[in-house]
């Protein structure tokens, strides 16, 4: 019997398209929950350091004091929770992958953030 089902299955194999594409030659199919790369921006980090803990891969060093914030791509899995659990919203998930690397590289980024003033308190005349 189980010679029989062996058969069956290599034949619906061989009889059906590949479950999968030429990814270079076929452009890849992209939905908007498509994971391609993480975009940050330097303009909106309050540097919370919240992104570097959630980091499972431990892809995200934060440095307060050189106001730098660091992602090495190839140790990023993409699961996006550095995006969902970031404040500020100063990451994002583009679809769109990334080039190739051949060389490790670590993508170092400026923060420009500037902490708005505080509102002077109007003190109210007593009645």
């Amino acid at each position: 019997m189980g010679f029989f089902e062996m058969t069956k299955t290599a034949l619906r194999t061989v009889l059906s398209r590949p479950a999968t594409i030429l990814y270079p030659a076929q452009a890849a199919k992209r939905t908007p929950l498509t994971r391609g790369h993480i975009i940050f921006d330097g303009s909106k980090c309050i540097s919370c350091s919240i992104c570097q803990r959630k980091c499972p891969a431990q892809a995200i060093l934060l440095s307060k004091e050189a106001k730098s914030w660091q992602i090495d791509r190839f140790r990023c899995v993409m699961c996006s929770s550095c995006v969902d659990t970031c404040p500020a919203k100063c990451l994002s998930m583009d679809p769109v992958y990334t080039a190739p690397a051949s060389a490790k590289g670590v993508e170092v980024f400026t923060i420009t953030y500037v902490k708005p003033p505080k509102p002077e308190k109007k003190e109210e005349p007593i009645q």
